[in-house]
């Protein structure tokens, strides 16, 4: 598309926006349309005016209450065949639209920060990247998990077309591959804030950063090429369609087209910062700016503007000031430089810029190959061009401010930086500012006045709480109250032994995915009869219950004789520890008693390189209510879970980890257990999936075990962020594990998570684990492997 050979030039110029137009997006309806986002707090819709080469507002879409940042396009779904359009912005929020409607038909809340990226993949699912430093995974209108590594502002991210794969590019210069919400690989290379991605297939992709530079990336993570052209920060890249070729924005006031890996043409615009570019399907870009004018340029003869229009544009042009502080044109030495006579000889490639002095007054021209001729880009002046006010580029900490004040407190103390955005309240600044320094708050109406005395009549939008004490009175400041998530509710106690009998879950009654197994389309069918999915969703917990009593003790005993004496257990603990165990073990009918689990306590706190026969008393004694209460309980739980984690080091003990892991998995035996592993979740499945990386089998069937007895708790509440940190863990875990039978009950896990719950199918779907199973369909033995698969692939 972008090979036809022609030059770029202007098609039309879009006015409608009040403020620079920060984010642009191609349309999927109406065909041919975009989507812009200004700081004016708008998106608008644009559509192809058919009568001539313009486009028309079909109109315009409110929702954010402060800047809006970014947007992109979510794919056409059954309930919104024309797809939605969402967009990012400073007040934290992302709007979610109907393309027929003004007002949001959603608001997705979660980031603590201002949203500055957006992007969208199958089945519905939409990134966003933030200044609060990660990047979260939405479907529908809920959270399903937040991508945490990056050390500043994550400025861009992308979808990749292999499902499960995600980028995200950050102000701390790298750029992170993340597959199924966990981080696969960082790429360094970028010497600034990374500030736009874009796919070139699904092994490569570009990014652009504030080092002026462009490179090509492998997934694999090798750099393939760099790319310079650009004087300053470059914020923005587009791919064109079918093709490698791509265009660039930035803050050196141009829009530069790159074909074969090199830049074919330059295009000046009257604005300092060009924020935004999208290419049409036509091939078409579009371009938005600090001077809040939407331009399209064509290689197309037919859409190109009227002779009038394009004179108006170079006029505009001709009068813009240039900043030389800003680098743009190299050093610059008046006295140096030549008369108008200059511009008699060619240039010798598109783009190229050469300055001349007339009448005193320094000029700036472009080379443009296509007219052959010097078109004059400006006036070189001693001030930018752009204010503060419409550039809004000065950098701090990774994010983006109006202004960035040095205040010095006292002459011989140090500087503080403040930044400050002029959609602010200058009051919380000053008192978020004395905060954060830890000065004292005598100084408020000091640092708010200088503020304000430095920011004068640079407001962006009149409202009648602007610069309002927050304290006191209209416009106070309230903190955004998102709710927090409501605790889980319990659920009701597991009955039964939860010995694991593959099959013993009889619901052969459910008809799968709501289609009758038995005579229903998409039924499996073997050969000789039809199967029945005895398999899930699965209700009880899977417990570790076999042990050899004798062995353990005579290994604990056989330990004990090498242990320190701080360690070492007397006779009498011994046989406390021995009783422990039948009474948990159902061979006696005592209750654990106080002095038992105190033994008990003391043993589990040995060395590591002793502990483990132990640790497989606590196995096995935590099925037992009374011993899972004690040390699940709210006054004894902290420790004990430490305790567990300690062990789930991949460099400590196998034998460790691996009873470590049983333990977790029989805790879901009894209440107190259930209600602290779902409390506590997050970060056991955290620490728990580091196990994959052995190759124990013994441990990977454990890690699989645990992941199935989350399964089954979360089936029964409607926890839709725990079943996305279960579904990225299957995920993860199956691209490791070779043992069949952890393979089977991660194919459980699965099944009992997306059963009847369409999102959790939709978001399965999205990290590709469908593709990831299928595999397992055709394995001979064990036959449950086949058929537990045959009937998740159902259900996917």
């Amino acid at each position: 598309m972008a090979g036809e050979g022609g030059a770029y030039r202007l098609r039309c110029s879009l006015m409608g926006h009040g403020q620079d137009v920060r984010g642009l997006t191609c349309g999927l309806f109406p065909q041919g349309g975009f989507v812009s986002v200004s700081r004016d707090r708008t998106a608008r819709l644009w559509a192809p005016d058919g009568l001539n080469r313009g486009f028309t507002e079909m109109h315009c879409m409110s929702g954010h209450s402060n800047f809006v940042s970014c947007v992109c396009i979510v794919p056409p779904s059954e309930l919104y065949p024309r797809g939605l359009i969402a967009t990012g912005g400073n007040d934290h929020n992302i709007c979610i639209f109907t393309v027929d409607n003004p007002a949001p038909l959603y608001v997705l809340k979660g980031h603590k920060n201002t949203v500055c990226s957006l992007s969208s993949g199958k089945f519905g699912t939409l990134l966003s990247g933030s200044w609060d430093t990660t990047a979260k995974v939405w479907l529908n209108e809920r959270c399903m998990m937040t991508l945490q590594g990056h050390t500043a502002a994550i400025w861009a991210v992308k979808i990749l077309p292999e499902q499960g794969l995600m980028l995200t590019g950050s102000a701390d210069k790298t750029i992170k591959l993340w597959k199924a919400g966990r981080c696969e690989r960082t790429f360094t290379g970028h010497e600034d804030c990374v500030r736009g991605l874009a796919v070139l297939s699904e092994m490569e992709f570009l990014s652009c950063a504030n080092d002026a530079s462009v490179r090509r990336w492998q997934i694999s993570g090798e750099c393939l090429q760099v790319y310079y052209g650009h004087t300053n920060y470059i914020y923005s890249i587009s791919v064109f369609p079918k093709c490698k070729d791509f265009v660039t924005t930035g803050e050196d006031r141009s829009l530069r087209i790159w074909k074969q890996g090199e830049c074919a043409q330059t295009i000046r615009l009257p604005a300092q910062s060009v924020w935004c570019c999208c290419v049409l399907d036509n091939g078409d870009i579009v371009v938005g700016a600090s001077d809040g004018i939407i331009r399209v340029f064509t290689e197309s003869l037919e859409r190109t503007a009227s002779a009038e229009e394009i004179q108006a544009f170079e006029n505009e042009l001709s009068q813009a000031s240039i900043d030389p502080k800003t680098g743009d044109l190299g050093d610059i030495n008046a006295d140096d430089l030549p008369g108008r006579e200059h511009l008699k000889d060619p240039g010798t490639r598109d783009g190229q810029t050469r300055l001349i002095k007339d009448n005193g007054k320094v000029e700036a021209y472009q080379w443009s190959v296509s007219e052959g001729r010097w078109i004059k880009i400006g006036d070189v002046v001693g001030s930018s061009g752009a204010t503060q006010q419409t550039s809004g580029k000065i950098l701090f900490e990774g994010k983006e401010y109006d202004y960035v004040f040095t205040i010095d407190v006292n002459e011989s103390g140090p500087s503080y930086k403040l930044p400050y955005n002029i959609t602010d309240d200058p009051w919380l600044t000053a008192y978020n500012f004395l905060q954060k320094n830890d000065l004292n708050p005598m100084f408020l109406d000091q640092v708010a006045k200088f503020i304000m005395d430095n920011t004068r009549g640079q407001t962006l939008l009149t409202s009648s709480d602007q610069f309002s004490d927050p304290f006191t009175g209209a416009g106070r400041y309230v903190p955004g109250s998102s709710s927090g998530s409501s605790a889980i509710p319990v659920a009701d106690p597991f009955t039964g032994t939860g010995r694991y009998v593959p099959g013993s879950a009889s619901n052969a009654a459910a008809p799968v995915g709501g289609v009758d197994p038995y005579t229903g389309m998409g039924a499996y069918q073997s050969a000789a009869a039809k199967v029945e999915n005895i398999y899930f969703p699965k209700k009880d917990a899977v417990t570790f219950d076999q042990a050899n009593h004798t062995q353990i003790l005579g290994k604990l005993k056989e330990l004990n004789g090498s242990a320190t004496e701080e360690h070492k257990l007397t006779e009498d603990d011994l046989i406390i520890l021995e009783k422990l165990l039948s009474a948990t073990c159902n061979t006696s009918a005592e209750t654990p008693t106080a002095q038992q689990l105190q033994t008990l306590w003391k043993a589990v706190n040995w060395p590591e390189d002793i502990v483990f026969p132990a640790l497989d008393i606590l196995r096995l004694s935590v099925r037992h209510p009374t011993v899972n209460d004690n040390f699940c309980s709210e006054k004894d739980h902290v420790q004990f879970i430490v305790l567990l984690l300690k062990f789930l080091n991949p460099k400590g003990k196998q034998a460790n980890q691996l009873l470590a892991l049983r333990t977790l998995c029989n805790c879901f035996a009894s209440q107190a257990g259930l209600k602290l592993m779902m409390e506590q979740r997050d970060e056991i499945m955290t620490q728990a999936i580091e196990m994959k990386s052995g190759n124990n089998k013994n441990i990977h069937i454990a890690l699989a075990t645990l992941t199935l007895n989350y399964a089954v708790c979360l089936h029964k509440v409607n926890n839709i962020e725990g079943k996305a940190q279960c579904l990225s863990v299957i995920s993860t875990v199956m691209e490791v594990v070779q043992d069949l039978e952890a393979i089977f009950r991660l194919l459980v896990a699965l099944g009992t998570l997306i059963s009847d719950d369409t999102t959790a199918v939709q978001l399965a779907k999205s990290l590709g684990i469908d593709s990831q199973i299928k595999k397992y369909a055709s394995v001979s033995e064990p036959a449950k492997v086949k058929e537990c698969c045959r009937f998740v692939v159902n259900l996917l």
